[in-house]
């Protein structure tokens, strides 16, 4: 607006200057094509007056012109740069004999500015160059303070714009200001200047109030006090403090800030994501700045629910503005920002997991600004985990934002953690770099993934990959690898070794052995794994667990985007068990424990048939080739040879015959032999009385 008020006050003097040296006399029509002239010349620029022209000499210098219009600068919109209903102005001529301008009026009805910037150049620098030329240095399109600048005294009376219009388009995009109104009063170019009035910034109203300590010294470079208060749908910013010595306008002073993020991003062209949040900044701080920056030095920030401290600069003459700076917080909680994991439900708690939602994540807001801040948080969240003494690095380009954690303490685990996400992608990419050591398994899974089973402390390493418009599409894609391992922890929920110890009484009664329980844990020495993660499915085959009585090994997957798991552990007793009400031996027998279904109706069950087989081997000895030879030879295929091998061996070991010819035929499966087994031993069948005929034994 200051360089408009010094286009038409320019204006204003060619008129002037014209009055003067044409004679009064003169028809307004008959000026017109030489004040044209005059105008054109001394602004560098087409001024054409299409209206009425009213010049008077006495009492007082008098001009009144309508319809009149500057053109564009060559290479611009062919619409012109400034248009005007009417200008109204008015100079008294006794204070000019003592180099004193005296302005009585000055107004400008409905004045309508076009501002552009296109390649390079603007079409509000007069004499600046056109976008198809070389753009000139960044000093010689900038306004210059300098001594010498305002060689005369000057006072204004009424001045005032009313109704105005200010049009701004560059490359990218067109803003409006409408419903300009200004209110000057300046008793002296020595005597503080005092402005207010209002606009509409794309229908969302503004006041505002200014005042200038001296304008003089504003234009001769020298330090002068300035304050601020503007008020309205777009920000409440209030600024005291001055305008620094010097050539430019650099100011410096103290500020309260608080802008509505909201219609702040809407008045720029970008919608946010929905909810509650990006809804406030506010910033109580030292500010300064110069053309293109603003520093907010020594700040209290608050940006919605998070308050920080620490200093921050924005750099605003560049295609897209860029935030620098440190910050530190007591608390960041950054769950109220992350993208909902599914449609219904979530991790963790009692209301189970939903399917993972399809609605898309907007990204927008990465592409509309860029970032280089370090922020240190007391207390890092993000959902359920919870981290101390957190320090992020943000590094946000061109919608790509590579966000690394470090020096932090994670359920007493420290390490590093990079997320990249790029939302200049034609599909959005995301990509996690975790490397966590003494990590207290049970705390960080309950709240990472709601699952509580595991306790221990050890390492976690993860290298993930995924893209994706929606929480859905990015598990569905998510591939890479990691690894974990852990020491002197427990599995919660199952005792192992119970449950190899009950497994022939469960296979008596076809149910889970004893041993499942929330009260019941399975201590380990280590656990050891690997993942292989390739489209959603993550595969884990060579889970190892250690400890005095048991080894476990595991195999299976995990389909995370369809959200089922299809797993198999096999506890192995090392050392000697002895099994419920029995003295068989249990060592070395494994028990192999299925874990499938969805997140939602996860079954447990265990494999009875390798669990008997097992059992045979143990009470009838190994299988003996020639007799699996022999039933071959009879034509059977080799699992039923096998099987009648393991049923005649344990029937010698038990002293026990074949059945006889006619007789139903028993179960020759494993799980079939050991119940035959275990009810013989139970209930011994009677001894026979001998014949009265046979002779009696002793």
């Amino acid at each position: 607006m200051r360089r408009l008020i010094v286009i038409l006050l320019m204006l204003a003097f060619a008129l002037i200057g014209a009055a003067f040296v044409l004679p009064s006399l003169i028809p307004s029509d008959a000026l017109r094509g030489r004040v044209e002239q005059a105008a054109s010349e001394a602004l560098g620029r087409q001024v054409t007056l299409d209206g009425e022209i009213d010049l008077r000499i006495l009492p007082s210098v008098q001009v009144r012109a309508t319809q009149a219009s500057i053109a564009n600068a060559e290479g611009f919109s062919g619409e012109a740069f400034a248009q005007m209903g009417e200008m109204r102005f008015a100079l008294a001529l006794a204070p000019l004999l003592s180099r004193n301008i005296e302005v009585q009026e000055f107004v400008l009805v409905e004045p309508t500015i076009r501002l552009e910037a296109r390649g390079g150049a603007n079409n509000w620098t007069l004499g600046a160059p056109s976008p198809d030329a070389a753009a000139a240095p960044a000093s010689s399109a900038g306004f210059v303070r300098e001594p010498g600048a305002l060689p005369f005294e000057a006072s204004f009376g009424d001045v005032r714009v009313i109704d105005g219009l200010v049009i701004y388009s560059d490359e990218t995009q067109t803003r409006r200001i409408e419903d300009f109104n200004l209110q000057v009063a300046l008793p002296g170019v020595d005597q503080p200047l005092q402005l207010s009035g209002g606009f509409s910034a794309d229908g969302r109203p503004m006041s505002f109030d200014a005042g200038l300590g001296s304008l003089r010294a504003f234009f001769e470079g020298g330090r002068t006090p300035v304050n601020l208060e503007m008020t309205g749908a777009l920000a409440d910013i209030s600024f005291d403090g001055h305008i620094l010595e010097g050539e430019a306008v650099a100011f410096d002073g103290e500020a309260d800030i608080r802008l509505p993020l909201r219609a702040l991003a809407r008045y720029l062209g970008a919608d946010l994501p929905e909810g509650d949040i990006f809804q406030t900044f506010r910033a109580s701080t030292l500010l300064s700045g110069a053309p293109g920056r603003i520093s907010l030095t020594d700040a209290e920030i608050g940006f919605d629910d998070i308050s920080a401290e620490g200093d921050l600069e924005l750099n605003y003459d560049r295609v897209r503005p860029r935030v620098s700076g440190t910050l530190t917080t007591p608390r960041l909680d950054l769950t109220p920002y992350i993208p909902a994991e599914s449609a219904s439900g979530g991790s963790g708690g009692g209301g189970g997991v939903g399917p993972w939602s399809e609605e898309p994540i907007d990204l927008a807001p990465l592409t509309t600004i860029d970032a280089d801040l370090t922020v240190r948080a007391d207390t890092f969240i993000a959902r359920d985990i919870e981290a101390d003494d957190v320090t992020v690095d943000i590094d946000l380009t061109n919608g790509r934002v590579i966000a690394t954690l470090s020096n932090f303490q994670l359920y007493g685990g420290r390490g590093q953690v990079i997320a990249r996400v790029d939302a200049n992608a034609a599909t959005p990419r995301y990509a996690l770099t975790a490397d966590i050591n003494a990590l207290e398994a049970l705390p960080f899974l309950t709240a990472a993934a709601g699952f509580d089973r595991l306790a221990g402390t050890g390492a976690l390493d993860l290298n993930l990959e995924a893209t994706g418009n929606s929480p859905a599409a990015i598990m569905e894609s998510l591939s890479g690898q990691g690894g974990f391992n852990f020491a002197d922890g427990a599995i919660v929920g199952v005792n192992l070794a119970q449950v190899i110890r009950t497994v022939q009484q469960a296979i008596q009664t076809g149910s889970l052995p004893s041993g499942f329980a929330e009260s019941q844990q399975t201590d380990f020495t280590a656990l050891t794994g690997s993942l292989n993660i390739q489209n959603g499915v993550a595969r884990n085959l060579d889970l190892a667990m250690l400890s005095p009585l048991l080894r476990v090994e595991g195999a299976g997957q995990v389909d995370l985007g369809a959200q089922k798991i299809e797993y198999r552990i096999t506890p192995r007793a090392v050392q000697q068990l002895t099994g419920q009400g029995g003295d068989l031996d249990l060592q070395g027998l494994a028990v192999p424990i299925r874990i499938r279904g969805g997140f939602n109706d996860v079954s447990v069950g265990v494999d009875f048939e390798a669990v008997a087989r097992d059992l045979v081997r143990a009470r009838a000895g190994t299988l003996i080739g020639g007799d699996v030879g022999r039933a071959l030879g009879e034509g059977q295929s080799v699992e039923d040879a096998a099987r009648r091998a393991a049923g005649d061996a344990l029937r010698n070991a038990l002293g026990g015959d074949r059945p006889a010819e006619g007789e139903a035929e028993q179960d020759d499966s494993p799980a079939g032999l050991l119940r035959d087994l275990l009810n013989r031993r139970r209930n011994p069948p009677a001894e026979e009385e001998p014949a009265e005929d046979e002779p009696q034994d002793g």
